[in-house]
């Protein structure tokens, strides 16, 4: 279906494309006429013959297109408006102007056009990321098939400049991966055997063999596309205002116009009709909603897609909108303000018969069954081989820790629910500690910890910078370890020792006791995220990294894993937001202007234009600066 939406797309592209040229070229054509008419004017029956002809030219399809809306009853837009004017303007011998305003018109649209297709490219240039092909290998041969058809667990390969067809691990091979389209991040990225690699990306040099682990429909970038093509469905309450207002603005408008075009004259007894219907001509070409109607939701597709293009995908303008009346901001603690990977920081030998080398081994050995990020950490700092015929027996004594027979020795690893430990001992180390007894004798203990990101601290105070009152992590880990990290980035407050269900309760207490009125964000990553992710006003997850259930839950994806574009993402939100506001600002207060010339006959039918189309044409070109990155 993606394939067959890309080739209607790229159709769509071409066929614009002839179709501004021809349009180009009428209006070339329809200006020299114009011209000329305006020069012969001592021969009027030529000057209206080129008038008209210059008129049809310019105006057949607008005119048309207003008819077959009035067929459908569906006539209240610009092209009706623009059509009774221009006709009554001829019906009332108003020839120059009724081919100027129609001129100025199209001149006007195809430079909306060519606005709004840039604008569009920039998200559909994300559509490059889908890989075309795969190689799988079958058979000990290598076939190139549709990514769909890739099975989890087959291998495939990636040679130099190909895409990442789907989410694999390297079991052969190393190589750098372009990974920009994704994470908005230049810099390459390195990867050898166990690497994780996501779809979308670019194999700059270097054969890959990997192991697929996620079919196509779950892969990285399928959820990508269907995030960006979706976005746009989920309208912002300002998008959807402009909408309504469209509605209920345009018959309003034409009341007024027959209003201005009947009463004056009647009321000052002058029945001069010519006069106010021209006003009311001028009246109506002013009145048109296009400025509204297109340049606010092309801000909140621009907005959008500048934000993609950094590496952030927002599900929709509403979120866009949300996320710019945040002042609340509340993490998980492990996977997004830290990496979420365990690391042995510190052993400590007590026994002194036993050297350190030989403590590691034995806890290794002990924790060689789980498969736990604590036991994992430390046999990577182990480093070694572990001899399993030294192993006599592993048992794991639930929420305590492990209790092992190696080399016929009791081994006890755990915290201190299972080992008790000496008053005498202090221990102030903060991190996760694993207390080891050998043989009924305390011996010593491990310090793991996880690592902070290294954005975490300057995104808690560029969050400040920007207007954010009130930092807060929620975590289920330990409060020692959880407030040195609130400590150490600087966050208003911290809550640990939380379950799933009480990060929830507790979300919720805090958007009951907040005194301001803005909105709370929630930003995790993992399964237990998810359902605190969706009770947020806008719940943001770490994609790189994060769960499915987490990202499906979410509004805002970071593809990067970095905590900082939380601040990229609030930023950008801002800025459309207020080229939105400046937009309609600016298309409301001329137009208001001028319909109170136009009524009073000050302003002719070439303000009238420029208050319409030139209006339109600003808003726009103001439109294109959302498409500017917000980076810290």
């Amino acid at each position: 279906s993606r394939k067959i939406w890309i080739i209607v797309k790229c159709k769509r592209m071409n066929g614009w494309c002839k179709m501004k040229k021809k349009k180009e070229v009428i209006i070339v054509i329809s200006a020299i006429l114009f011209v000329i008419a305006l020069l012969v004017k001592m021969n009027l029956t030529l000057q209206l013959i080129l008038m008209l002809i210059a008129y049809i030219l310019v105006g057949k399809d607008t005119v048309l297109g207003a008819i077959k809306n009035v067929e459908k009853g569906d006539f209240l837009d610009e092209k009706f408006l623009m059509t009774i004017a221009t006709l009554g303007a001829i019906l009332i011998g108003e020839y120059p102007e009724a081919v100027a305003v129609m001129l100025f018109y199209e001149v006007g649209e195809l430079f909306q056009g060519y606005a709004i297709n840039k604008s569009r490219k920039s998200i559909a240039d994300m559509m490059d990321i889908k890989p075309e092909y795969a190689n799988v290998i079958r058979n000990n041969k290598s076939q190139k098939v549709d990514p769909d058809e890739v099975q989890i667990g087959e291998t495939i390969e990636i040679k130099p400049g190909e895409r990442v067809p789907l989410d694999a691990t390297v079991v052969k091979g190393e190589s750098t991966l372009d990974t920009s389209a994704l994470t908005g991040e230049s810099v390459p990225v390195e990867v050898r055997e166990g690497a994780n690699i996501l779809s979308g990306c670019i194999n700059i040099n270097g054969l890959i063999i990997a192991e697929v682990t996620k079919e196509y429909f779950d892969s990285t970038v399928n959820k990508v596309l269907d995030l960006v093509e979706n976005a746009s469905a989920k309208k912002s309450k300002s998008e959807r205002l402009i909408t309504r207002f469209s509605k209920i603005y345009t018959p309003i408008v034409i009341g007024l116009a027959v209003l201005l075009a009947i009463l004056p004259p009647i009321i000052s007894g002058e029945y001069n009709f010519r006069v106010w219907i021209f006003r009311a001509l001028s009246f109506l070409v002013v009145s048109c909603p296009c400025a509204f109607v297109i340049s606010v939701p092309l801000s909140f597709f621009s907005g959008i897609g500048a934000a993609s293009r950094a590496g952030v995908l927002i599900k929709g303008g509403n979120y866009l909108e949300a996320l710019s009346k945040v002042d609340t901001v509340v993490f998980d603690k492990t996977g997004t303000l830290t990496k979420g990977v365990f690391n042995v920081q510190k052993v400590v030998v007590l026994d002194k018969n036993i050297d350190e080398d030989k403590f590691i081994s034995l806890v290794a050995a002990a924790e060689s069954g789980s498969n736990h990020p604590i036991s994992k950490s430390i046999q990577k700092y182990y480093n070694k081989e572990i001899d399993t015929n030294s192993i006599n027996s592993i048992k794991e004594i639930s929420g305590k820790g492990i209790e092992a027979i190696i080399d016929n020795r009791k081994i006890l690893v755990g915290n201190e629910k299972l080992i008790n430990i000496s008053k005498d001992i202090s221990i102030d180390d903060i991190g996760t500690i694993l207390y080891v007894e050998i043989d009924n004798k305390f011996a010593g203990y491990i310090v793991i910890s996880d690592e902070l990101k290294k954005d975490s601290k300057k995104t808690i105070k560029d969050l400040k910078d920007i207007g954010i009152k009130k930092t807060i992590m929620l975590t289920g880990d330990l409060e020692k370890v959880s407030k040195k990290v609130g400590k150490d980035l600087g966050l208003d407050e911290v809550y640990t020792n939380l379950l799933p269900q009480d990060k929830v309760s507790k979300f919720e207490e805090i958007i009951e006791n907040k005194k301001s009125k803005g909105n709370v964000v929630f930003v995790g990553d993992g399964i237990n995220d998810a359902p605190v992710l969706a009770r947020a006003d806008v719940g943001i997850a770490m994609g790189a990294m994060g769960s499915d259930a987490a990202i499906e839950a979410a509004d805002v994806v970071i593809m990067t894993d970095e905590p900082s574009k939380i601040v990229t993402a609030i930023k950008s939100s801002k800025r459309t937001m207020k080229i939105a506001m400046q937009n309609i600002s600016l298309a409301f207060g001329i137009k208001a202007i001028v319909l109170i010339l136009s009524a009073l006959g000050i302003a002719d039918m070439w303000m009238a234009v420029f208050a319409d189309t030139g209006v339109t044409i600003l808003a726009v070109l103001n439109s294109f600066r959302a498409l500017k990155i917000e980076n810290n």
